[in-house]
C-alpha cells in the first residue's frame, strides 16, 4: 500500500482561552497538527486520530523536516507513528477520509505544554503549567476543530492514551462523533499500571538536574532520570513472552563481570531506548501526561451514541482485554452499538503499533459498515 507522502506539520493558535478541569485556563494555546486526505464537500468524512503518551502530530507519511529521533523503533526516523494504518487503502483510508492528527495538550512537539513560553512571564511554564486531564486534551481538540470548521467527526480513533481520548469524546460530545475506534486502551488504569507510572515519575523528579522542573535554560536536564523512566515505561509496554523471544538471556559479548556496563542484550536495548527517548522528549511533559492518563476514569456510558469498536491484545497486561470487555458489556447492557475483538499476539501493549496488518481489516470493515 502507498504512503500519504511527504507531510508538513502545521500550527494553529486558538483564539480564546481554554478552560481546564483544575479550574484554571490557558491562554494563547498553540496546536500542532497534520492532515491526510481530502475533506468532503459536506465535511462529514473527518477522522481524528489521537496519539499515546510519547507520540505527536506526525502520524503518517514522511516528515518534511525529519526529527533527530523518530517515534518508532526500527523505522525511518521521519516516518509517522501510525503510517501502517493511515493512507490510501489502509485502515483509515485517505481515499475516503480526511484524517486529522494533533499533538495533544501538554505535549512537547508543537502543542502548548510545560516547555512552552508562559505569556505572563516570558519564561517556560515548567512546573507552573496547570495540571491537565484527558478531558482537557479533548476540550482542546474540540476547540481546534472548531477553528477548522469541523462540527462533526466520522470517527475518533487511538491506542492507549489515544483510546482514552476517543472514549472521552464519545461521552463528552455524544452528538458530535459517529464512531470511535479504541485500541489497547481502558476505562481506567489498573493499580499495577498506576504504580509503574509513579516509579517512572519518581525517577525524573529524584534526578538533581530536574531542579524542581525549572531546568530550561540551565544547561542541565534530568536526562538520567528520564532515561530510567523510559526504561520502566518500555518494559510495561512489552510482555514476558515477547522479551524472551526477542532477547532470552543472550549476552552482548560474554560476561565481563563489571557493575556499570550492560552485559545482557536486553540491558543494552533498554539503554538504547532511554538514550533515544531523552533526545526527543521533554521530562516535564512526561510527568504531566503520565499523571493525566493515571487520573483518567471514564464517566457514565449511558449518553454514548457513537458506534464503538474495541480492540485489545491477549498479552497486554497494562491495558488488558478484560478492561475492553467490561466496556463492551456495559455498552451492550445499555443497548449501544459495540463490537469487541481480542487479537492473540505476544508483544504486550506495543501490539497496537506492531499488529497493524491484523487490525486493518477489522477497522476497515467497521468504518465501511457505518457508511452503508
Amino acid at each position: 500500500m502507498t504512503s500519504v507522502g511527504v507531510v508538513e506539520t502545521r500550527y494553529l493558535d486558538l483564539p480564546g482561552p481554554l478552560p481546564l478541569d483544575c479550574g484554571r485556563e490557558l491562554s494563547r494555546v498553540r496546536v500542532a497538527y497534520e492532515t491526510y486526505g481530502t475533506m468532503s464537500p459536506d465535511r462529514d468524512n473527518v477522522i481524528l486520530v489521537c496519539h499515546a503518551l510519547s507520540g505527536d502530530a506526525h502520524a503518517a507519511g514522511i516528515a518534511a523536516q525529519p526529527p533527530e529521533e523518530g517515534t518508532r523503533e526500527g523505522y525511518a526516523k521521519g516516518l509517522g507513528w501510525w503510517d501502517g494504518m493511515i493512507g490510501p487503502g489502509k485502515a483509515f483510508d485517505t481515499d475516503r477520509y480526511l484524517v486529522v492528527s494533533t499533538n495533544l495538550l501538554g505535549g512537547c512537539r508543537g502543542t502548548t505544554g510545560p516547555s512552552s513560553t508562559d505569556p505572563a512571564t516570558g519564561e517556560p511554564y515548567g512546573p507552573d503549567f496547570p495540571v491537565i486531564t484527558v478531558a482537557d486534551m479533548v476540550r482542546c481538540e474540540r476547540a481546534f476543530l472548531d477553528e477548522l470548521g469541523i462540527d462533526r467527526l466520522a470517527a475518533v480513533a487511538g491506542g492507549s492514551l489515544g483510546g482514552m481520548q476517543a472514549l472521552e469524546w464519545a461521552t463528552r460530545y455524544p452528538d458530535q462523533v459517529d464512531a470511535i475506534v479504541v485500541i489497547a486502551s481502558t476505562h481506567a488504569l489498573q493499580p499495577q499500571g498506576v504504580a509503574w507510572n509513579a516509579i517512572a515519575r519518581e525517577a525524573i523528579m529524584r534526578d538533581p538536574d530536574w531542579q524542581g522542573g525549572r531546568y530550561y535554560g540551565t544547561g542541565r536536564a534530568p536526562d538520567a532520570g528520564m532515561g530510567v523512566a523510559r526504561m520502566v515505561g518500555h518494559i510495561t509496554y512489552l510482555s514476558a513472552p515477547g522479551l524472551a523471544e526477542k532477547f532470552g538471556r543472550r549476552l552482548q559479548d560474554g560476561l565481563n563481570y563489571t557493575i556499570t556496563e550492560p552485559e545482557f542484550a536486553v540491558e543494552s536495548y533498554l539503554r538504547h531506548q532511554a538514550a533515544a527517548f531523552v533526545r526527543r522528549f521533554d521530562a516535564n511533559t512526561y510527568l504531566y501526561l503520565s499523571r493525566a492518563l493515571t487520573y483518567f476514569e471514564l464517566g457514565p456510558l449511558d449518553q454514548v451514541k457513537a458506534r464503538t469498536l474495541l480492540i485489545s491484545f491477549s498479552s497486554d497486561w497494562l491495558y488488558p482485554p478484560a478492561a475492553s470487555q467490561e466496556i463492551a458489556d456495559t455498552l451492550t447492557r445499555l443497548g449501544k452499538s459495540v463490537e469487541n475483538h481480542v487479537i492473540d499476539a505476544p508483544y504486550g501493549h506495543d501490539c497496537f503499533l506492531l499488529e497493524e496488518a491484523r487490525q486493518t481489516p477489522i477497522v476497515r470493515r467497521f468504518l465501511q459498515e457505518g457508511t452503508e
